[in-house]
């Protein structure tokens, strides 16, 4: 049996009953694999419309990164636009960038026309420079506003500064659209309204096998079998080789976050905004402040998950007290990790695999937004409702190295760290002469 981790998201979670495992033959329009965010959205998008659907879980709903991330709903996808616009064009581009918007407005209405307890969504999202180039960003911000009709403020150095007291810091760019939230509450608010539209999830029931003939699916578990029309993996990091040629097209990746001790005045007067803040680095810093005095800091990748509490938190300290050393001394009270999923081109495995088997998957680090719109993009197709999937058409299943996978991965973390470290001494160098 699988338990919840020990988290922050955990130890505020909403009241949440065990759900039944899966024992015998049961039928459905459609399976969905996967009780993530990816998973649960797609099965609520479906039932909305009218189809019976069953969702089988391996742990508990939201047990893995869904339930434990950094809570920021934001628009774009882990992949940059400039990447999206040189693979896809600037057209397609623009049309992924309204869909990303789509899915943290799908987040918030549902918040808001279900009234869902204990996700505390709070508006805005602060996204720093840790190097002086302020012309950088104020073009962005241009560029933006007027090749995507998406505004945001740009923040001078007196401005950020005025927010988050620090030196790291020199530039800003504040989204207003994106919010952050308590994930796992949502996750389990969605999970309710699923079963209240008359869908049915079994946790503790992997899927050991799809068996396809003709039109119809047998998903098949340790202890029972569900026939379907259709099947939608949403497997996350933790998904197995059970998946096939889509596990071979993604790599686990840990990221970490703590939970420091109430720190009271020390942090109010540290960071001075209700904002979510995250830096303008490779593998960014990522944090927010939650209970009114306390810090939810998350960080790093890795290849290889980090399980150990105390390693874990004095690694995350190290990266606190690099921005805000006057916070010298802080306790550390819950570290924990967790696992994406990410494909090698960095965007999300949307669409269909065979005749009635479709992926909502590999959302990397950037899915509270981006797997909602991709469960309602799916759930529009298999309801013959549209064809938008088909955006995601140049985003296929590229081999994700195999056992060089993630040894070829870590190199390129250790490489964009050191860019990181080069762009930021340069900067604190030139900061100096002046």
């Amino acid at each position: 049996m699988f338990h919840y981790s020990n988290n922050y998201y955990t130890a505020t979670m909403r009241y949440t009953s065990p759900r039944p495992t899966l024992i015998g033959n049961v039928q459905a329009d459609v399976c969905v694999i996967g009780g993530g965010l990816a998973g649960l959205s797609t099965a609520l998008e479906l039932v909305s419309r009218g189809r019976s659907v069953v969702l089988l879980e391996a742990a508990r709903v939201a047990w893995g990164a869904s339930g434990r991330n950094g809570g920021f709903v934001l628009q774009g996808w882990s992949e940059g636009l400039s990447s999206i616009e040189r693979r896809c064009g600037t057209e397609m581009a623009r049309a992924l960038f309204k869909l990303s918007l789509e899915g943290v407005d799908i987040v918030r209405e549902t918040i808001d026309q279900h009234q869902l307890q204990g996700c505390a969504p709070t508006s805005g999202k602060l996204s720093v420079l840790r190097y002086d180039d302020g012309d950088s960003l104020q073009r962005l911000r241009d560029r933006m506003a007027k090749e995507f009709n998406f505004e945001m403020e740009y923040l001078d150095t007196h401005a950020i500064r005025a927010r988050l007291n620090t030196e790291r810091y020199f530039h800003g760019l504040r989204d207003s659209h994106g919010f952050h939230f308590h994930p796992l509450n949502y996750c389990l608010g969605v999970a309710d309204l699923i079963e209240a539209k008359g869908g049915v999830l079994y946790e503790n029931s992997p899927m050991i096998r799809v068996k396809s003939q003709g039109d119809r699916h047998q998903v098949v578990t340790q202890q029972g079998v569900i026939d379907c029309g259709s099947v939608v993996h949403c497997c996350g990091g933790y998904g197995g080789p059970e998946f096939g040629r889509l596990r071979r097209a993604f790599l686990p990746i840990a990221t970490y976050a703590v939970l420091t001790e109430h720190l009271g005045d020390r942090l109010r007067d540290t960071i001075r905004t209700t904002d979510a803040v995250g830096d303008n680095r490779r593998a960014s810093d990522y944090y927010r402040v939650v209970d009114g005095d306390r810090l939810l800091w998350g960080g790093h990748i890795t290849t290889r998950n980090v399980q150990d509490e105390k390693r874990l938190a004095h690694m995350l300290t190290d990266d606190i007290l690099n921005v805000f050393p006057q916070l010298r001394g802080l306790q550390i009270e819950k570290a924990w990790s967790g696992l994406m999923g990410y494909a090698r081109h960095k965007m999300p495995h949307i669409g269909m695999l065979s005749p009635g088997i479709w992926a909502c998957t590999s959302f990397g680090g950037h899915g509270m937004n981006t797997a909602p719109i991709g469960a309602r993009v799916v759930a529009e197709a298999i309801c013959g409702e549209s064809d938008r999937y088909r955006l995601f058409d140049a985003y296929g299943l590229e081999w994700n190295g195999g056992p060089f996978g993630p040894a070829a991965a870590q190199t390129v973390y250790t490489g964009l760290k050191l860019m990181d470290m080069f762009q930021e001494a340069r900067s604190t160098r030139r900061a100096a002469k002046h």
